[in-house]
């Protein structure tokens, strides 16, 4: 059986009052300390074992202890899991702690509670702080993100770190019960797994070129790079007769890009260079997050090349970009 030293220690220095008396302490010995200022009430029945400010580990154990049983979740267990470095978004710097469904903790000042009904198969409380299991965290991070840009902002995070896979966070997303952006991200995480971008390519066509006017471009045009091999360019537009052609590379990577990856594109750019095409390249914040300003400049490239045509406004459009479609050619 542990003692009490024993669990301050591996606790960070915080402990729980049920704590004590399971390992033989007395409501006396929780009293004398708590007099002596040995040890201090940081919520109801949890305590710390100094005066001094409490450190974030500190205060995700006095969290989770209050409210056991308990796991720290979202945000606070990818701190937990990844330690200080990742940034944060506004509004994060309470401890968030899951429970099973239906218990209700008590509210306590800095901390949330959620509760979840795959309590016991996405926490893992053997871990010091309890914790949930990295990719449940990621998943409902991604589920509840302010919008879709910042849900697959987290998947790309999550997947750049190397501490999971797509193909590990696809798995899981089929074993979660409740899910509510479940096609969103099952079809991101597939379409990184094979290395394609059709959630991507589908957005493009329907967010920027269908709903503003844009031409049609061709898609999946085949090519050859300067050394004869096959490829496929996912958008090109032309005007008659082949007297100008713009190219439209849709980057559906999710993570860090590698020197061969950056390598490999900076290629590719070169040799429609050679073919008489510029490139533009585009990732899921200008198709899911800005496709409004997105369409008005590349209408605007497009006019530059030689298109006569004019991009129109969306419902959706904001003043300002409005302002970018009504720019003369």
């Amino acid at each position: 059986m542990d003692t009490i030293d024993d669990l301050l220690r591996h606790q960070d220095g915080v402990i729980a009052r049920r704590q004590v008396l399971a390992c033989g302490g007395t409501a006396a010995l929780v009293a004398r300390k708590l007099r002596r200022r040995e040890w201090v009430a940081v919520h109801p029945g949890v305590y710390v074992d100094h005066t001094g400010p409490l450190t974030w580990r500190q205060r995700a154990w006095a969290a989770v202890l209050a409210c056991w049983p308990a796991a720290l979740a979202g945000w606070s267990a990818l701190r937990a899991h990844e330690g200080p470095g990742r940034r944060r978004p506004p509004g994060s710097d309470d401890i968030e702690v899951v429970v099973h469904q239906g218990r209700r903790p008590p509210a306590l000042a800095g901390v949330r509670a959620r509760e979840s009904r795959s309590f016991d198969e996405s926490v893992q409380l053997g871990l010091s702080p309890p914790r949930q299991r990295y990719d449940d965290a990621i998943l409902d991070l991604a589920d509840r993100a302010t919008d879709e840009v910042a849900a697959i902002g987290i998947l790309a995070d999550a997947c750049g770190g190397r501490r999971t896979t797509a193909a590990r966070l696809l798995e899981r997303v089929g074993q979660r019960a409740r899910l509510s952006r479940r096609a969103l991200l099952s079809a991101v995480l597939a379409d990184v797994e094979s290395g394609t971008c059709s959630v991507l390519e589908h957005g493009y066509l329907t967010r920027v070129e269908r709903s503003h006017g844009l031409p049609r471009g061709l898609r999946q045009v085949e090519a050859r790079d300067g050394g004869g091999r096959r490829m496929y360019r996912d958008v090109v537009y032309s005007g008659p007769g082949g007297h100008w052609r713009q190219i439209v590379e849709l980057d559906g990577r999710l993570g860090h890009d590698s020197t061969q990856d950056r390598d490999r594109d900076l290629e590719r750019d070169l040799d429609a260079a050679l073919d008489g095409a510029d490139t533009l390249r585009l990732g899921y914040g200008q198709v899911f997050d800005r496709p409004c300003s997105t369409a008005a400049k590349v209408g605007r490239v497009l006019q530059l090349r030689g298109w006569h045509g004019r991009t129109t406004p969306c419902p959706s459009c904001s003043a300002t970009d409005r302002q970018g479609f009504d720019r003369p050619a």
